[in-house]
């Protein structure tokens, strides 16, 4: 078969991974897509940060989207809108390797999903380097991580934990569901199809982070705590005081700070991150079955 033809469904069946399609394939191809979705999502991910953040500095104020872009690359540069991309290519690679992998085992064993986040150190440190006025604080995220640790201890890297897995499995359920279910209306026989799997991706990456996005404005609050002008917002421990905090000083609107630039970046990142799999997956079926 030529490498630029298209893979047909007939020559096997591309939901049942043959049996000599190794763990360490579905690890590649989970850690292919993560840094690809990530990397390019990046810039609209940063700004989504920066619009969740409650008090921001005078500077970090955005009337919307276009505005924080223009605003941000006018005062800090085109390049600060990759500040701390490292940070994720670092988490994302194995935390995608492990989640795909993890994905198709229990997929095939009983059709049940698991969580896609990255390890919650990577996650604050990329945070800290997204937020206003980082370049002056943090020269590295090695410097970033450090400096964390130092004036706030190891739990700084964990406020925010528990949180995350709140949002993370009702986030990961809403995707799959929806990822399966559009799939099979979209492609009912299953084959290989880009475009389903792009179109499928994004809808089911939008759906379910619409409805998680007020965990995520606590998540965003509970890992900048450290950044903020307000005491409050400082000492904050947990979800619970992150949610109260956010309640009394914006009310039930102040959930759904960023919701716009959430659904953006996780659109396409999970189109690109879908993609990206299936891409790679069924290059791996392919090769494995050849003889």
């Amino acid at each position: 078969m030529a490498a630029h033809e298209p893979i047909p469904g007939e020559e096997f069946d591309y939901e049942a991974l043959p049996s000599n399609f190794s763990l360490a394939d579905n690890m590649l191809a989970g850690a292919f897509a993560g840094i690809a979705e990530h990397s390019i999502m990046y810039p609209i991910d940063l700004l989504k940060t920066r619009m969740q953040v409650i008090n921001p500095s005078p500077g970090a104020i955005y009337t919307g989207l276009s505005n924080a872009v223009s605003t941000i690359t006018r005062m800090e540069g085109i390049g600060s809108m990759w500040r701390g991309v490292t940070s994720v290519i670092l988490g994302a690679g194995p935390a995608h390797a492990v989640y795909f992998a993890t994905y198709e085992a229990v997929k095939q064993g009983m059709g049940g999903n698991v969580g896609n986040e990255h390890h919650p150190l990577a996650a604050v440190v990329k945070q800290r380097m997204q937020v206003h006025g980082s370049k002056a604080m943090y020269k590295s995220i090695s410097q970033c991580a450090k400096t964390v640790y130092r004036s706030e201890g190891l739990a700084a890297f964990y406020v925010s934990y528990p949180t995350t897995l709140c949002m993370t499995v009702p986030f990961t359920a809403l995707q799959f569901t929806a990822y399966e279910s559009i799939s099979k209306v979209m492609n009912p026989t299953k084959s290989y199809d880009p475009v389903t799997h792009c179109m499928a991706g994004g809808l089911a990456g939008a759906f379910a982070a619409g409805l998680t996005t007020p965990l995520d404005v606590i998540k965003t609050l509970l890992q900048t705590r450290g950044t903020a002008n307000d005491a409050e917002i400082r000492s904050a421990k947990g979800l619970f005081v992150a949610a109260s905090i956010i309640k009394r000083q914006f009310g039930w609107t102040g959930f759904f700070r960023g919701l716009g630039p959430r659904i953006i970046t996780t659109m396409p990142s999970t189109a690109i991150c879908w993609t990206s799999y299936e891409m790679a997956k069924a290059y791996f079926i392919r090769h494995s079955t050849d003889p």
